[in-house]
């Protein structure tokens, strides 16, 4: 109890003290290089970022971010040792607060080994929020961990792998230095990846403890309507629908949102574009989502039944197809040219999308190789703060008889992601013209 009123009283002092500005130390000065970085919008700026301090890091990415975000204005530092930082930011475009968790390597410049946010939930305070964790919780963690791999991974002979490789690490002790709640959930992540190579296994952290739940709850009436204004703010993911010079559409979205949900969405955005000669899908920031709405926008683009993909089930050894629907609000597209711009942060869903359609030769492919992860995710919970993400599906094209897990989507016309647009506009003219009717 006293423990708890002292931290109370540390969290409320903090608060009346704002420290808007980073300690001078190689944590601070990372992170303010980021926040200046982050905060401009400019992607030479965050390129130049991500090349001195976080090479993991892409200006993609943190644009993706930022455009959700509006940027960040630092409030507070809660912890400040030489290589690590806790913190709490504000968006720019919401009064929504998260709290951060910093790591840096001790080098010249310094090297990020973890950067992590986590929103602060409505009604949560500071007071709420811990980093700390103990032997035990690593040894819960790992524990928890290696079951749920064991049991849903989609490959069982890389979960054996996996379990392997982490009571190694556990028995070098390799953990046992760990007190960070995000660091070790980092260094989970990273050594699991090692073995699995799989971009979708992740081991997440909440500094606030998650809601008691069973595990096979349905979401409450208020995470419902949580879920509907998210998409609401978010447009459904779809960032831009516009009609370009020589009758071409262009469509922007980056996710594929639940069609149950952002359907209506979706219409609209496929309506805009119906009387189009070519059509252009934007993807180079599509970070996938649901398999079904892959299916309701690819079914624009085909005036027959097409099979697009099945998944399989490792736990149940079952397989679910995916197919057009018979059916779709407004016209369809079968005869018109299309163009798919990627990037190599185009994963998961959004590759689905790209290798559906290059293997059914129905869409060109403009830009760059997309990132490598064909396997559908859940989360399961491992305490009250951790979670893990397991791969317990594989992607089963009908063509090809594979996915693209590991190697991503090859391009068809490979060129730079900031230049994919203007080519595929280029394609689009030339097959215009090409298909114009000669004069006599």
């Amino acid at each position: 109890m006293l423990h708890q009123l002292l931290l109370t009283l540390l969290f409320a002092l903090a608060s009346a003290i704002p420290q808007t500005t980073p300690p001078t130390s190689p944590a601070g000065e990372t992170l303010q290089a980021w926040l200046d970085a982050f905060n401009s919008g400019d992607r030479a700026q965050m390129e130049a970022y991500c090349k001195k301090y976080d090479p993991k890091q892409t200006p993609d990415r943190m644009l993706s971010f930022r455009g959700q975000t509006g940027g960040f204005e630092l409030q507070q530092v809660l912890k400040s040792d030489r290589l690590h930082l806790e913190f709490v930011v504000k968006e720019h475009n919401s009064d929504t607060r998260a709290i951060g968790s910093l790591d840096v390597t001790d080098a010249q410049p310094p090297q990020v080994v973890q950067l992590g946010l986590r929103a602060l939930p409505p009604g949560a305070s500071l007071s709420d929020v811990t980093f700390n964790i103990d032997a035990a919780t690593r040894i819960k963690v790992i524990d928890g961990a290696i079951l749920q791999l064991n049991e849903f991974y989609v490959f069982p002979e890389t979960a054996q792998k996996m379990e392997d490789a982490l009571r190694a690490h556990q028995k070098h002790g390799d953990y046992d230095s760990i007190t960070n709640g995000n660091t070790f959930a980092a260094k989970l992540t990273d050594d699991l990846e090692a073995v699995s190579h799989d971009k979708h296994l992740r081991v997440n952290y909440s500094p606030v403890k998650m809601p008691d739940r069973p595990a096979d709850a349905k979401p409450s009436p208020e995470e419902v309507a949580q879920y509907h204004k998210q998409m609401e703010e978010a447009n459904c993911g779809f960032d831009k629908v516009e009609h370009l010079a020589g009758n071409v559409g262009y469509v922007k979205f980056d996710f594929f949102a639940d069609p149950d949900v952002c359907g209506p969405t979706a219409v609209a955005a496929m309506n805009f574009v119906a009387n189009v000669d070519a059509l252009i899908f934007d993807l180079r920031e599509n970070g996938g989502g649901d398999p079904k709405m892959v299916a309701f926008i690819s079914s624009y683009l085909f005036d027959q039944p097409t099979h697009l993909n099945d998944l399989y089930t490792r736990k149940d050894n079952s397989t679910q197809q995916f197919w057009t629907l018979p059916y779709v609000p407004g016209k369809r597209l079968a005869g018109v040219p299309v163009y798919v711009l990627t990037s190599k942060e185009t994963f998961s869903g959004g590759e689905e999308f790209c290798y559906n359609l290059k293997n059914l030769k129905r869409a060109t492919l403009v830009g760059e190789t997309t990132g490598g992860g064909a396997h559908p995710v859940s989360g399961h919970r491992l305490d009250d703060h951790f979670m893990i993400g397991v791969p317990f599906a594989r992607a089963i094209n009908p063509i090809s008889k594979t996915n693209w897990e590991g190697t991503g989507v090859e391009p068809d016309i490979k060129v730079r992601a900031p230049d994919a647009l203007s080519t595929a506009q280029k394609l689009a003219s030339e097959k215009s013209s090409a298909d114009k009717p000669k004069p006599n």
